[in-house]
Order: structure tokens, then sequence, then C-alpha cells
């Protein structure tokens, strides 16, 4: 059984690093990708305070399909280009958004967000996946949370 949990009041570098430790331990070894991002993002639950939507979509083709998650039902094909996630997964950027109302072309999968952070996992230098983040919260995300995530998808990369 695993036990893995973070104190919500630790500051934000040190929270991430925790995750980061718990994610590397968790999928070290194994090689089914699908298992690995349904744990990560159980972990990001778990540990990020405050959303209401964690996980992946994988790009397929040309387009990226949902993954594994944490929340609400969510879309299940984003278009690149389209939306937050659309967005990080062609330009290969974080998307760090702290008002989705005001984001062209933002894909209102729940209502009730209000702030996103979209971060690209890459393999070879191509965009592989992306972790999305949602908060219900306006500007939920900082700089702290994008180099956190950002920590996480680069461990991440060989294991999806």
């Amino acid at each position: 059984m695993y036990d893995f949990a973070a104190d919500p009041a630790l500051p934000k570098p040190e929270l991430y690093r925790q995750l980061c430790a718990a994610a590397d331990a968790l999928t070290a070894g194994e090689r089914d990708g699908i298992a690995n991002m349904a744990n990560v993002a159980a972990l990001i639950w778990e540990f990020v305070p405050r959303l209401n939507w964690s996980g992946f979509y994988r790009m397929v083709e040309d387009e990226l399909v949902l993954g594994p998650f944490a929340g609400r039902p969510a879309c299940i094909r984003i278009p690149l280009g389209q939306g937050v996630c659309g967005a990080a997964a062609r330009t290969g950027e974080t998307q760090l958004v702290e008002d989705v109302h005001t984001f062209p072309g933002h894909i209102a999968c729940d209502a009730a967000s209000r702030s996103e952070l979209v971060v690209p996992v890459f393999r070879d230098g191509a965009v592989i996946a992306v972790i999305d983040l949602d908060s219900p919260e306006p500007a939920r995300f900082d700089r702290e949370d994008a180099d956190g995530l950002e920590a996480l998808a680069a461990i991440l990369s060989d294991r999806i």
C-alpha cells in the first residue's frame, strides 16, 4: 500500500519536490504509461490544494485524447491549438492562465474552472502529453506551480 501525502501549508517548492519524489518512486520501473499517468493524476490531486481537475491528455496522431485524471468528466478530444491544452501541445510551452474566461478559444469542460495550468511532456523533442490542472479560483497558479509541474513532466517523459 502506498501512503503519499503532503502538508498543503508547505512552501510550493517543497510541496512540488515531495510530489516529484513520490511520482518518481511510484513510476520507477513501471512500463505501463497509462498506469503511471493514473497514479500521478491521483498524486497531484492529493498533493496540490484547491483543484477541481488534475490529469493528462495524450498526443494521439494529431490531437489530444483524454488520459487518466481526477475530477469531473472532461472533454475527450482536443484539436491542437484549441483551448489551453491544445495551445500547450501545439507551442510546446507551458500555459499559465489566470482567468480562463479571457483565454481565446478556452474549452469549458467544467464551468467551475477559473484558472488553468498546462505543462507539456516531451520525449525526443516532441510533445507526447500535457499535464492539466484546473482550479475554481482565479489566478490560483503561479510560476512556482509551473516550475514544479515542469520538473514532474521531466520525470515522466520516459515513463508515460
